[in-house]
C-alpha cells in the first residue's frame, strides 16, 4: 500500500504545476526560464537528500560495526546497507541521466503547449499517458490488458474529457502546434514512468532521482543556457516559482516514482498518476479563480473513482479468498 500512495502522492504533485507555471508567465517569464529554475532548484534538493541519505548510510554502518557480537557478522550486515550506493559506477550514472531527460522533456513539451492551446485541452493531452502506458506494457509483456485494467482506462479518458472541460468547448480552432507539443509531452511522460521503473533499480531510490534530475538539468541548459544564473533575474520572483516548480515537479515526483514503480509496476503506476488531474482542477477553481461546472467536477469524481478502482477490486478479492 505504501509504493501506492507514493507513486499517487507524486503524480498529485505535477497537479500543482499548471498553476504555478499560469502565474509565472503572467509575470513575464520565459519557458527557458522557468523550466530551467525548476530543474536547478530540484537537483539542488535531491542532491540534498542523497548527501543525507549518504552520512545516514555511514553512520549506521559505523553503528552496526561497534555493536556487532560478530565481527563478520557486523561487516556483511554493514556491506549490504551501504552496498546499493557502493555500486553506482559512472555508467549507471550516465544511464541514469539519460534515463532522467524525459523528465525535462515532458516539463518543457507541456509548458510550452500552454503557450498554443488552453490549459484544459493541454491537461486533456497529457493525461493520454495513461492508456500509452498501458499499451507499452502490453507490448513489452506480450499480454493483454484485464477486464477491470479496461474498464479503469475507460473510465479514466472519460472522467478526463469532462473534468477538463472539452465537452463545453465545441468546436474550436487550436493551432495544430499546441495539440502536437500535448501530445508529446503524453509520449514523454510515458518513458518517464518507464525508465523510473527499469533505471537501475537496485540504486537506492535517493541516488537515482539526483543523477535523472541532473540529466534533466544538463538537457535544458544545453537548450536554453542560463541566461538567468548571470543576469540578476534569478533573485526576483523566478526564485520563488522555481523553487515551487522544482520541488512539486522535478524532486518530490521523480523520489516518490522510484521509491515506488519498482514494486507497482508501469502499468498501475500510469493509472495512479491520473491523480494529477483533480488536483490541477482544484487549484485551478480556488487559486486561480477559474469557474469550474458542475460537469467538470463530475468528471473530478469519475476520474477518482477510476484510480481507486483497480484497488478497491484487489482488495475485494483478497477478502473474498479469506472467507473461502
Amino acid at each position: 500500500m505504501k509504493y501506492l500512495l507514493s507513486v499517487l502522492i507524486g503524480a498529485s504533485s505535477y497537479g500543482v504545476l499548471s498553476t504555478i507555471v499560469v502565474l509565472a508567465y503572467s509575470q513575464g517569464y520565459q519557458l527557458g526560464e522557468v523550466v530551467g529554475t525548476q530543474l536547478l532548484t530540484g537537483c539542488i534538493l535531491a542532491w540534498l537528500l542523497a548527501m543525507y541519505t549518504a552520512w545516514k548510510e555511514r553512520r549506521n554502518k559505523g553503528r552496526q560495526s561497534g555493536t556487532a557480537e560478530d565481527p563478520a557478522a557486523g561487516s556483511a550486515k554493514s556491506g549490504a546497507s551501504a552496498n546499493r550506493s557502493s555500486k553506482l559506477t559512472w555508467k549507471h550514472r550516465l544511464l541514469l541521466m539519460l534515463a532522467g531527460t524525459p523528465t525535462a522533456i515532458t516539463g518543457l513539451l507541456y509548458y510550452h503547449s500552454l503557450r498554443y492551446i488552453p490549459a484544459s485541452l493541454a491537461i486533456v493531452l497529457l493525461f493520454q499517458f495513461t492508456w500509452i502506458s498501458v499499451l507499452v506494457q502490453a507490448v513489452s509483456k506480450r499480454q493483454r490488458p484485464n477486464g477491470i485494467m479496461l474498464l479503469t482506462l475507460v473510465l479514466l479518458l472519460g472522467g478526463t474529457l469532462f473534468a477538463a472541460g472539452l465537452m463545453e468547448q465545441k468546436a474550436a480552432n487550436f493551432p495544430m502546434i499546441g495539440i502536437a507539443l500535448g501530445l508529446l509531452s503524453a509520449v514523454s511522460y510515458t518513458l518517464f514512468i518507464l525508465f523510473s521503473g527499469k533505471a537501475i533499480p537496485s540504486v537506492h531510490p535517493a541516488y537515482r532521482s539526483a543523477w535523472m534530475i541532473t540529466g534533466g538539468l544538463v538537457l535544458v541548459f544545453i537548450l536554453f543556457p542560463p541566461y538567468f544564473l548571470f543576469n540578476g533575474l534569478l533573485w526576483s520572483q523566478l526564485l520563488l516559482f522555481g523553487f515551487l516548480l522544482g520541488l512539486f515537479g522535478a524532486f518530490i515526483p521523480p523520489v516518490l516514482f522510484a521509491v515506488g514503480v519498482p514494486h507497482i509496476g508501469e502499468g498501475m503506476a500510469g493509472i495512479l498518476g491520473a491523480a494529477e488531474l483533480p488536483v490541477a482542477v482544484l487549484l485551478s477553481s480556488f487559486v486561480l479563480r477559474e469557474h469550474v461546472t458542475m460537469l467538470q467536477w463530475g468528471g473530478v469524481i469519475i476520474v477518482l473513482f477510476g484510480v481507486m478502482l483497480p484497488e478497491l477490486y484487489k482488495m475485494r478479492a483478497r477478502t473474498a479468498r479469506r472467507l473461502t
